[in-house]
């Protein structure tokens, strides 16, 4: 993931990560199918929990819902082993799902579905190598899957550095304090999270939390290397939207990263 997203950003594109909830609905996979062929450059997808500490409202409900359906962590990644896109996959889950499927498990399901990378926004920085180098981290990078690392705007600058040096595939820059969620305009920190973290690492920088509209996430992409869109976007399938509304939306979100870029270079 981090080869092919390196790839794309040193051409000058933006990168463009959608989120998407595992099992929200019949055509879920449809839509990531979509709105990689809209121009993500990789996808996001949660693999549904029942108590989503970092997520807000909307991802919560998509959580709830999918759950409501049948959803489970085994199901959503096996399922993702059929979605056959040309873009790179990433789950995002926690930890208590990682830990009951037990490390190996879970890492060689994953890289058996072809996913090439993993979040899991409550194993801090301390804790995802273990006391002994035997954590999750190692684990799941023996397996060929990627951990990547999250960093909040109160992140201090040594930590950051460390976050960074250990983040793989990409460098998740957090632009707000707070949970998911669609807000009316850019987080104050966002910017500054965007170069404070491209000060640190050479390695891809994206941001995400609360980037929902298309100058939105031109600005944020401003400062880093691309965005993560995805309360933006699960509304819209909880409200009914099927593949071809989420390809539209991403549509509009490639077009204005490609405009902006463009204007920059």
């Amino acid at each position: 993931m981090e080869r092919h997203l390196r790839a794309q950003r040193d051409t000058g594109r933006k990168l463009l990560v959608p989120y998407v909830t595992g099992g929200l609905g019949r055509e879920w996979r449809e839509v990531v199918r979509a709105v990689v062929h809209a121009g993500a450059d990789a996808v996001e997808v949660g693999i549904p929990f029942s108590d989503p500490i970092m997520d807000g409202r909307t991802i919560q409900e998509a959580s709830q819902r999918a759950l409501e359906l049948g959803a489970t962590p085994i199901g959503v990644i096996e399922a993702m082993s059929e979605l056959d896109v040309a873009a790179p996959t990433v789950v995002m889950t926690y930890y208590n799902l990682v830990s009951h499927m037990g490390h190996e498990r879970c890492a060689q399901s994953l890289r058996a579905a072809g996913v090439e990378g993993i979040i899991v926004p409550d194993l801090p920085l301390d804790e995802i190598d273990g006391d002994d180098g035997d954590g999750w981290g190692a684990v799941a990078e023996s397996a060929g899957v990627e951990n990547v690392l999250l960093a909040a705007p109160t992140t201090p600058d040594d930590r950051l550095r460390a976050i960074c040096e250990r983040s793989h595939g990409f460098v998740y820059g957090v632009s707000l304090m707070g949970v998911t969620g669609e807000r009316e305009e850019l987080a104050a920190h966002a910017e500054q999270m965007g170069r404070r973290c491209k000060a640190c690492t050479d390695k891809p920088v994206l941001l995400g939390v609360g980037i929902s509209t298309t100058a939105q996430a031109t600005q944020a992409a401003a400062s880093a290397d691309g965005v993560i869109v995805g309360s933006a976007l699960v509304r819209r399938l909880l409200d009914g939207g099927g593949p071809d509304e989420a390809a539209a939306f991403v549509q509009t979100l490639r077009a204005a990263l490609d405009a902006g870029s463009s204007h920059q270079m």
